[in-house]
């Protein structure tokens, strides 16, 4: 193989992988940085921070590498999706199984090489969700709170990784995620549901029927109070909360751009939950730099 070759063999596994859509990592990304500060009380060990941004890279590439071989099929229906490499028969579906099993195993020595028993274990479910989520898109009615788990399941892996234990603490800022997932990628979904509907792929978007802004809305605020209540119970003051404002103006926002349901300000809508995660952990961080 010429190197000009290789460097398109390269290109097109990125594509797969979404590395030049960075949005997923970003929200995969924050609430284990959540976690990560919480559960070492604002002072997190570096090497763990380091491992758990590196996995968070390789299992959402490893996400969407098993979820555009789920839906390669289905993906040929849909006008946004037509076009990606194993939809449009650039890449075999052996060589994504092949990269999918890489970016796990790569995964999995990151795990190893933490050396912590706990840590090691959650990681099997960890793999199992990332893997089975796609696929629950042909049976479940809001697949999006499958999704809010397997991305957020770095959160009682942080815990773990620090404490030796996930408390309840971890669980309920796992329920957090579940509910903004559910609240962001019905975003997303409400870009997709005409196709959806064509093509018999169940979504949130589809569930919620004419009540999906509604849903959207009561999800982030569901994921704000849970979050709020464990500030309460942190005794956390007011940068914290202030990031928790600053989260739920964004949200108020997204509302002025969905509720009537134009494909593309729902997409810009799922893209600008970066800065609600953001504003979330802007106010953990101060709140921890300033006790």
């Amino acid at each position: 193989m010429t190197l000009s070759a290789l460097k398109e063999r390269l290109g097109l596994y990125g594509k797969l992988m979404r590395l030049d859509k960075p949005i997923g990592i970003l929200l995969l990304l924050w609430p284990t940085l959540w976690a990560l500060w919480l559960s070492a009380d604002g002072r997190p060990d570096w090497t763990v921070l380091g491992v758990f941004v590196l996995g968070t890279v390789l299992m959402r590439s490893a996400g969407c590498v098993i979820n555009d071989y789920a839906d390669r099929d289905f993906d040929k229906h849909v006008e946004r999706t037509r076009e990606r490499p194993l939809t449009a028969g650039r890449v075999s579906t052996k060589e994504a199984l092949r990269l999918f099993a890489v970016l796990c195993l790569l995964s999995f020595a990151l795990v190893l090489a933490l050396g912590k028993s706990l840590v090691i274990w959650l990681s099997i479910p960890a793999v199992f969700l990332a893997a089975s989520y796609p696929f629950t898109k042909r049976f479940f009615a809001i697949p999006q709170a499958y999704l809010g788990i397997a991305f957020g399941f770095g959160i009682p892996m942080a815990y773990a990784a620090h404490l030796g234990s996930v408390p309840a603490e971890a669980w309920w800022m796992l329920l957090a995620n579940v509910f903004w997932a559910v609240a962001y990628d019905t975003e997303y979904a409400m870009v997709d549901r005409e196709d959806d509907l064509k093509i018999g792929i169940k979504t949130s978007a589809i569930t919620f029927g004419r009540f999906d802004v509604a849903a959207v809305m009561a999800c982030y605020g569901v994921t704000l109070l849970i979050l709020g209540a464990l500030g309460l119970a942190r005794d956390f003051g007011a940068f914290y909360f202030a990031g928790i404002a600053a989260a739920a103006a964004i949200a108020g926002v997204h509302f002025s751009w969905i509720r009537d349901r134009q494909r593309m300000a729902c997409f810009k809508a799922f893209l600008h939950n970066n800065y609600i995660g953001l504003m979330i952990f802007l106010g953990l961080l101060l709140e921890f730099l300033t006790r």
